[in-house]
């Protein structure tokens, strides 16, 4: 299976060619994964760098770090790797999704802060494929409690959400891509979206923008449509009805109002101080991103956001930073995506045009 896993990866996720230079991210948790991801990369001729974390890592660094020129450090060798690399993967791998709770709450932002660049340049070349990368899991017993799952049922469930019992996923992946490019073809014709729903009705414009779709090329798994608002022009309310999981922190039952762009209120029925914390982030108070899951094997919610944004039935917005390939202006250092329940009557319009239905496109392409 994780052979399996690997071959999708290298050759329909990066699609690596001779010569290229791969960026390899993880834990030292999924060394079972990359090392048949790098077997499959060498085989395929690409030139292999690795990055293994150990147990909390994260964590002792920011806590023991004295002085802000240590949290303000990049390591030179990813900013290299960000700005002329050829392809990046990042496979989740997590020892303890709660190791960053405790955390220094100020150190932890300067640490955000200080990638700010960096990002810049991953989202400016990620959006042009420059840098081909994808975001992936290896399931780890920390992802399967978090879920609420055993060990095994979460390995089936991963796998299945990528798609890795067919016989060709690679096939299943391109047939993905098929079905959801009528959908942004529809979408791409509209300049007015409203999605409306239980303690949801926010109207946004997407003139001038390109909704994209995500068919496991940029994560795996995937299985959505998505774009970035114009910034002024988001107004209305949205309840979102996960939670929502950032740094580690859990926030409940979020309700943001938004007039002109800005998000003017917001409340939590748990986490209001990290609310808090993230808006008075630059950049943190407009939108980034609105989507819409359409990945019906994801039929439950995990704490992952990587899974969660994809749930078929649902649609999401992130507060933050933009992707330059839709056409999205706004930079942040945050990227937080908030997830709301669309099956229990949710309706999308565009143009005024009511297309989707209790978690369901209508039949209109």
């Amino acid at each position: 299976m994780l052979e399996k896993y690997a071959d999708l990866l290298v050759h329909y996720c990066l699609d690596l060619q001779p010569g290229e230079r791969l960026y390899l991210k993880s834990t030292t948790l999924a060394e079972p994964l990359v090392r048949e991801v790098f077997r499959s990369a060498v085989q395929a001729g690409a030139l292999v760098e690795t990055e293994l974390a150990f147990r909390e890592q994260e964590r002792i660094f920011i806590e023991h770090a004295r002085s802000d020129a240590q949290l303000a450090y990049v390591s030179p060798f990813y900013q290299q790797a960000i700005e002329t690399f050829d392809a990046y993967l990042y496979i989740r791998a997590p020892f303890n999704l709660r190791e960053m709770q405790e955390v220094n709450g100020e150190k932890s932002s300067l640490r955000q802060n200080a990638f700010r660049e960096v990002n810049k340049t991953y989202f400016e070349r990620t959006a042009t494929r420059a840098l081909k990368r994808s975001l992936c899991q290896f399931p780890t017993l920390a992802g399967a409690q978090e879920a609420g799952m055993s060990l095994e049922a979460y390995e089936q469930f991963v796998f299945n959400a990528c798609k890795l019992f067919d016989v060709q996923p690679r096939e299943s992946w391109l047939q993905v891509r098929q079905e959801q490019q009528k959908i942004v073809d529809f979408l791409n014709r509209k300049e007015k979206i409203r999605y409306k729903g239980d303690g949801i009705d926010i109207t946004f414009s997407t003139k001038g923008r390109t909704w994209i779709n995500s068919d496991g090329q940029t994560n795996m798994p995937s299985g959505e449509v998505y774009t970035s608002p114009v910034e002024d022009s988001v107004n209305g309310v949205i309840r979102c009805s996960f939670p929502a999981i950032y740094m580690g922190h859990e926030v409940e039952d979020v309700t943001l109002h938004v007039r002109n762009g800005r998000v003017e209120q917001w409340s939590a029925r748990r986490g209001q101080s990290l609310l808090d914390q993230v808006f008075a982030m630059p950049g943190a108070r407009y939108f980034g991103e609105a989507a819409i899951g359409t990945n019906y094997s994801i039929d439950r919610f995990t704490k992952n956001i990587l899974f969660d944004e994809k749930i078929g039935g649902t649609v999401h917005m992130a507060i933050g930073q933009s992707y330059f390939q839709t056409g999205g202006k706004n930079q942040s250092a945050v990227h937080w995506d908030m997830i709301a329940e669309m099956r229990n009557g949710g309706e999308i319009y565009a143009d005024d045009e009511k297309i989707y239905k209790n978690g369901y496109f209508l039949p209109v392409f």
